[in-house]
């Protein structure tokens, strides 16, 4: 057991077969990242799982990482973030860090406790739908982002969102959180 968190072993990671540490967490994210595989019609080389953010509020700085990121026509169309508890507490840092992970407002943005899930629109932040079969398939989103412009953030939004995040994400977190790479000052 490291920390608070019970290691059963060890998993193959579904997307990448990489080697994991086997946590109830981490059972979770696998599930999910089966679903949009098997059910979702997403490939592989469509999601990247564990994408590293670094978020930064004032001197103070730390590395998370995004659940999975989902890449069409190479673009980043849905980005899922997982978390225990409340999903609509994790709208708002969901939504923040969907405008830092790429140069672009990421149009469909998911939080789910392995539960549950709310679907978020990105550019308003609103829930448009709810549970897991209202997550997008490969098809849906597809459609739902042809004529989609990809917004740009705008100069400086980056910096608010990064603080933000971090206040959810980072402060008062325990520092054994698996989602938790690095804290610096």
């Amino acid at each position: 057991m490291a920390g608070h968190h019970l290691i059963l072993g060890e998993l193959k990671d579904f997307i990448t077969h990489e080697t994991l540490e086997d946590t109830h967490d981490e059972r979770l994210r696998q599930g999910l990242a089966e679903q949009l595989v098997n059910e979702k019609g997403f490939s592989r080389k469509d999601i990247r799982p564990r994408w590293p953010l670094t978020l930064r509020a004032g001197e103070k700085c730390a590395v998370i990482n995004i659940d999975f990121g989902i890449i069409i026509d190479s673009r980043v169309c849905m980005m899922i973030k997982y978390g225990p508890g409340s999903l609509v507490t994790r709208h708002r840092p969901a939504l923040a860090v969907s405008r830092m992970l790429v140069s672009y407002q990421i149009p469909v943005v998911v939080v789910t406790n392995g539960i549950d899930a709310d679907v978020l629109d990105g550019d308003s932040g609103k829930v448009v739908a709810r549970g897991f079969d209202a997550v997008p398939d490969r098809a849906l989103l597809k459609r739902l982002v042809a004529d989609r412009p990809f917004a740009s953030i705008l100069p400086g939004r980056a910096e608010k969102e990064s603080r933000i995040a971090f206040a959810f994400e980072v402060d008062g977190s325990c520092p054994c959180d698996d989602t938790i790479c690095k804290i610096s000052d």
